[in-house]
């Protein structure tokens, strides 16, 4: 009998400094750096993945030094369920402890991302595929997509025109999806009802007015400029005269980078405005607050051309013989440099 309580005895007491044991290293493991290099580490976690999985994925970026030790800190920190997939920027200076805290708290990396006024959609998928944030066969996929353009309150047959110019943070636990829906609810903040019914008081649906905005966006970055762009396109549209605005005659064009020559002027497309009446189907760009404002808000005056200037700036015009005078004075001065 005595033998068997001893026995227990060696077994409890091994089993406590057993304990004791491991609780020191754990404590030393949990509390010193991963390494004295400082090392900077980016580690993405897939969605749905558990966490021999995420161990795994640390263990290969050489984020832990001891998997036993690391299951055991997991396990005291409560860690094993609770982490959020996403893309994690670590540094080998830290310590465990710290890289489960940052874990647990889901602080993944994000990116600042600017989409500028006036990009086409393909020119912001370029800028979000930049940072690998984007799957582009979905993203265009979407762009088009009825069902998603309905969801998102688009009576129209394309994003485009819908994805409003702003600085973002976006991370890559995002689906593509998500990204556009954020992009299109920002439109929708910054286009306000009010907005939409003085438009359609001007006799425009909500398509038409993001149309003729993306146009004055293209014409001018010069935000003091663009009502006056835009009392142009509305007194042509008033007196039934074609809008011959060059960034339409280029719109639908792969990649087209330059000028727009007089040969795109001629061109047969439906956007083009040098041939077609009126607006083109849709937006030729993606416009901001300044020009969707200007659209419903031009300026009061009669003009009906105006010719870009070598200051950038453009030279506004009530007559086709001022205005050809205009083009011929920016002419002569372009070819002397």
């Amino acid at each position: 009998m005595k033998k068997i309580l001893t026995k227990k005895k060696y077994v409890i007491l091994s089993l406590v400094v057993g304990i004791v044991i491991y609780s020191v290293l754990l404590i030393n493991y949990a509390t010193n750096p991963i390494d004295e290099k400082k090392n900077p580490v980016i580690v993405d976690i897939p969605n749905g993945s558990s966490f021999l999985k995420l161990t795994e994925i640390l263990n290969d970026a050489g984020m832990i030094k001891s998997r036993i030790l690391f299951y055991g800190l997991a396990i005291t920190r409560q860690a094993l369920s609770s982490i959020r997939a996403g893309e994690y920027e670590f540094n080998t200076s830290m310590t465990p402890s710290a890289v489960i805290s940052k874990l647990l708290r889901g602080e993944i990396k994000t990116y600042r991302v600017t989409i500028p006024e006036d990009y086409s959609i393909k020119e912001i998928a370029d800028r979000l595929l930049e940072y690998k944030l984007i799957d582009e066969e979905s993203f265009f996929e979407l762009a088009e997509d009825e069902e998603f353009l309905k969801s998102v309150g688009i009576k129209a047959p394309s994003v485009e025109g819908y994805l409003f110019p702003e600085t973002y943070y976006f991370d890559r636990s995002m689906s593509t999806r998500q990204i556009m829906r954020i992009m299109v609810n920002q439109f929708w903040k910054k286009v306000t009802p009010a907005m939409v019914d003085k438009a359609g008081k001007m006799g425009f649906s909500v398509q038409q007015y993001i149309t003729l905005a993306s146009i004055i966006g293209k014409e001018s970055g010069n935000n003091d400029e663009k009502p006056l762009i835009s009392s142009v396109f509305h007194n042509r549209l008033k007196r039934k005269m074609r809008l011959q605005s060059d960034p339409t005659a280029v719109y639908d064009l792969e990649n087209f980078t330059g000028a727009v020559k007089r040969s795109h002027l001629k061109r047969n497309s439906p956007y083009n405005t040098y041939i077609i009446n009126g607006l083109p189907p849709g937006p030729i760009a993606n416009p901001g607050l300044d020009s969707l404002k200007a659209t419903i808000y031009p300026a009061n005056a009669n003009y009906l051309y105006f010719v870009l200037q070598s200051d950038g700036s453009h030279f506004f015009s009530s007559s086709l013989e001022i205005h050809n005078q205009a083009v011929s004075r920016y002419r002569v001065k372009k070819n002397k440099k």
